[in-house]
């Protein structure tokens, strides 16, 4: 059975799934099915989920089974956060980071950074 594709090969578009089947039974079910969050992942990424889950979320066995460094195999992990819509916490630090410079060079009030930091 062939592996499972999330985008085009041809132009990069998302795909979708038009038809399911049962080994089984041979039931077969067409119309027009979400790929859902697997959708938005690459084959690299899928493949690093995998990883992931098979080492119980520790970056560490995911860094040893791929043979690269802790800090590649989070980078990866930012880039799976970012694929599904989410914001990578280093984004987030650096936000936080500019919000505190302001506060303290007097830029922004207190108020305004509480404001800021709560969103």
């Amino acid at each position: 059975m062939n592996q499972l594709i999330s985008t085009c090969p041809i132009c990069d578009g998302a795909l979708h799934v038009e038809r399911l089947g049962c080994e089984q039974c041979d039931t077969h079910l067409e119309g027009h099915f979400s790929l859902g969050w697997i959708g938005r992942l690459n084959r690299d990424q899928l493949g690093f989920v995998e990883l992931l889950v098979k080492n119980r979320g520790n970056i560490n066995g995911v860094a040893a089974d791929l043979r690269v460094a802790y800090n590649t195999a989070r980078s990866r992990l930012d880039d799976v956060v970012a694929a599904l819509g989410y914001a990578a916490p280093a984004d987030t630090r650096v936000e936080r980071r500019v919000v505190l410079d302001k506060l303290a060079a007097k830029e922004i009030s207190v108020e305004d950074a509480m404001k800021l930091l709560k969103q």
